[in-house]
């Protein structure tokens, strides 16, 4: 992970979106949804090509995770996950539930093609 994209999730969220990762997913009724074909995909549906988490610079209890995504169905988007204390856990347990397998080593926006 560089660090000059460390500090924000809109940095990370930029540098996707300009490598094709332009969907948008919300969790909803325990599914993942897209917000533009609105439809909902179970958690082995899902492919993580990377996560990238982050802390709150003046609150250490503001964090989250970043999530690059693609689909069964070759879609490709983000999605933003808060944790820790105020965190929906169903969404939390929607991620963890991700078949281990369908998460890659890869976690440089430099190692995509």
């Amino acid at each position: 992970m560089k660090r000059e994209y460390s500090k924000h999730e809109t940095d990370y969220i930029e540098k996707y979106q300009n490598e094709g990762y332009t969907d948008n997913y919300l969790f909803e009724d325990g599914c993942l949804m897209d917000t533009d074909t609105k439809y909902k995909y179970q958690p082995d549906e899902i492919y993580i090509v990377a996560q990238h988490r982050y802390e709150g610079m003046s609150d250490p209890d503001d964090m989250s995770i970043l999530y690059i995504i693609e689909t069964k169905d070759q879609r490709k988007g983000t999605h933003l996950l808060g944790y820790g204390p105020t965190a929906d856990l169903d969404e939390a347990e929607f991620f963890k539930d991700i078949p281990k397998s369908n998460y890659t080593k890869n976690s440089d926006i430099n190692e995509l093609t």
